[in-house]
């Protein structure tokens, strides 16, 4: 017999804690929201990548028939699939929201909350890669080959390193046995870094527009701010049922509806657009490694700005300077993304080294735009 829970049990004053009862600013604004919707959209891909992996074969000789049958075979495959995909794509809008509002907000002087918040970000990108390569298109392989091949500029180890991750002298069977495995395994890490990441914030709190510590003036977090996060649920789910229902393929490259040949190279090699930003910095840079390098920088940098000095106000939407940094980086960062999609021929060439140093010089002035 089943003993029910009381309301003293130690998991109902856990999700009490965390759920109900936790003490949270009165003043944060819609703007907060993006942190559940991100894990709804992690809950999304997590169920509908189950559904997938039941259909599919990680083999180079049926990869590509195997998504084919999902699509027209399967009861409800299409859907499947097609959450999937332009999941993903949903997954990074609000992630890269959220960041910017982190970075808008110097929500980074909460060290450890950043910090695994930063390395949450680095592993649903490689999350992403994976999963990629996956169908075994044009795209999908040869941007697998590029982008491990990236891994020859390791110096006395590049080589080893590319033949390891392949697991032989080409991206082929291994290669995409493995990318399966990780990438089927990937989302459960990102999932526990998600419950460290929700721990650190329930420690310190969340910050607010004001960037001031709230003590006396928090309200329960139900039913005030989860009505508001429902309502947030609903107008991100609007356009994202719009655009399965009426235009699934919208975001996906039409060299991917052609099966993988290592003997055809694509005119245009080129990622998914929530990676052209640091796909445009790695061509950027004319030295190869110089490229990988800046790559890594783009991402990991994030992880730095806990190191910068702050002082008691957090917030710094006050401040004129960084209003201005931070919209102009908005925009450098579209134009990454633009650059990144274009061919590599003058101008593109030069417009993307320009807004490379301008991305990086964003982070280099951040501490100055801070308000005294």
């Amino acid at each position: 017999m089943t003993i029910p829970l009381r309301k003293t049990h130690p998991i109902i004053k856990i999700l009490n804690s965390s759920l109900v009862d936790l003490p949270s600013p009165s003043n944060i604004s819609l703007m907060w929201n993006f942190g559940s919707l991100l894990g709804l959209c992690l809950a999304t891909q997590i169920i509908t990548g189950i559904f997938l992996s039941i259909h599919y074969a990680p083999s180079a000789e049926f990869a590509f028939m195997n998504m084919c049958h999902i699509s027209q075979d399967v009861n409800f495959g299409h859907y499947t699939r097609f959450i999937h995909a332009n999941g993903a794509s949903l997954f990074f809008i609000c992630m890269y929201i959220h960041i910017g509002r982190g970075l808008y907000y110097n929500s980074y002087t909460l060290h450890f909350t950043w910090m695994t918040g930063s390395v949450i970000f680095i592993l649903t990108m490689l999350t992403a890669f994976l999963g990629y390569v996956l169908p075994w298109g044009q795209m999908s392989f040869w941007g697998a080959t590029v982008i491990t091949n990236l891994l020859s500029t390791v110096p006395y180890l590049g080589t080893d390193l590319v033949q390891w991750v392949w697991g032989g002298f080409a991206v082929d069977n291994p290669t995409l046995t493995r990318f399966f495995t990780f990438h089927f395994l990937f989302p459960f890490i990102i999932a526990a870094m998600i419950i460290i990441h929700l721990v650190f914030l329930h420690q310190t709190g969340s910050n607010n527009p004001l960037g001031i510590k709230m003590n006396m003036d928090k309200i329960s977090f139900h039913p005030f701010f989860f009505s508001k996060d429902m309502m947030g649920v609903i107008i991100l789910l609007l356009p994202f049922s719009m655009m399965i229902l009426l235009s699934p393929n919208l975001l996906t490259d039409q060299e991917n509806f052609i099966q993988a040949n290592p003997m055809v190279t694509p005119i245009h090699i080129q990622p998914e657009w929530y990676f052209l930003f640091a796909y445009a910095i790695l061509r950027s840079i004319p030295n190869k490694l110089g490229g990988v390098i800046a790559l890594a920088m783009s991402v990991a940098i994030l992880m730095f700005l806990p190191l910068m000095d702050y002082k008691k106000i957090k917030s710094t939407q006050f401040s004129l300077l960084n209003q201005l940094t931070f919209w102009l980086f908005v925009n450098i960062f579209m134009l990454l993304t633009w650059i990144g999609a274009r061919p590599v021929e003058d101008p593109y060439i030069l417009i993307g080294q320009a807004l490379t140093i301008a991305y990086f010089m964003y982070f280099l002035i951040k501490p100055l735009s801070k308000s005294s």
